[in-house]
């Protein structure tokens, strides 16, 4: 298979999932198979079998997080995240059989929950990672980011100095766009993230609206209801090289608001591909943590 076209879920042929896959059947047949002298439970020898596989299983996933910043292969990165998300997922299940599907409110179904909490969000984060990439692309049409951003600083610049042949007010309103935009920055203003050129927009026109009130002396149509309009209207009361520049700082405006929500997208998309990150990585250490005083209390207190 084209490495193009491989996601993490079918790397190596799906290699990760067969292997999961035959660690949960020889569990299931070795439980099926057992017969101990009291109900299943993590203190017989399969349940402490299993529950080391288990604990041997969460440590080498939370290795997954030192390991990937070792990979310059995005081959052997996407093999890591496969085992990750099958082996990860296995989890489930052996815990279950450790403990012999016997819960109840000790430390070490706290454990439990707090190794499920980190499952799914990992299952959350899988489907960010199979999702969003596919529409950043679409999005973006081919140009990056960071290439939208600089034609966005520039038509701000070319929209202000346009602005200033045309009037105080317009200049204003352009200006306080500019500065009312907000792309970028921690994770939760990337979600917030926006663009004011719908603003700007609204503004112009209702420049444009107070000026036709104190110009007309009677009804009629009003002016200003499109942008076209809002043109024709300040060519009527202003020079030509006014007009043109009005019709071009529109142009500009149209073409910032396009573009700044590309790129408010594409901010949004990435935050959503971290922002599960805030949750997986504590609750994983959390774990860890929960891991350790599980295996002391069974060892030193049960």
């Amino acid at each position: 298979m084209n490495a193009r076209h491989e996601s993490i879920l079918n790397h190596s042929g799906a290699r990760w999932l067969w292997i999961a896959l035959a660690l949960i059947v020889v569990s299931l047949l070795a439980y099926a198979l057992h017969s101990p002298a009291v109900p299943p439970n993590g203190g017989t020898w399969l349940g402490y079998t299993l529950g080391t596989i288990a604990g041997l299983l969460i440590l080498w996933l939370m290795y997954f997080g030192v390991r990937k910043r070792s990979y310059s292969g995005t081959s052997n990165l996407r093999g890591w995240l496969s085992a990750h998300v099958y082996l990860g997922t296995a989890l489930i299940l052996l815990a279950l059989l450790h403990a012999g599907f016997q819960v109840g409110w000790n430390l070490h179904t706290f454990f439990l929950v707090l190794m499920l909490l980190v499952i799914v969000s990992g299952f959350f984060g899988v489907y960010c990672y199979l999702r969003y990439p596919t529409l950043m692309t679409r999005n973006r049409e081919s140009a990056t980011r960071s290439a939208m951003l600089e034609e966005i600083a520039e038509l701000d610049q070319t929209a202000l100095t346009l602005a200033d042949g045309i009037d105080p007010k317009v200049h204003d309103i352009v200006l306080r766009s500019i500065q009312n935009t907000r792309l970028g920055g921690g994770v939760l203003a990337q979600l917030r993230a926006h663009d004011d050129s719908d603003a700007a927009l609204a503004g112009i026109r209702a420049a444009l609206e107070a000026r036709e009130k104190s110009q007309q002396a009677a009804g009629g149509a009003k002016s200003g209801q499109t942008i076209f309009a809002m043109v024709d209207f300040l060519a009527s009361g202003t020079n030509d090289r006014q007009a043109e520049a009005l019709r071009k700082l529109i142009d500009l405006l149209s073409r910032k608001k396009t573009l700044a929500s590309r790129v408010a997208r594409d901010i949004q998309y990435q935050a959503l591909m971290e922002i599960w990150l805030y949750f997986h990585v504590p609750l994983s250490f959390a774990t860890v943590a929960a891991l350790f005083a599980h295996v002391i209390a069974v060892f030193f207190y049960w």
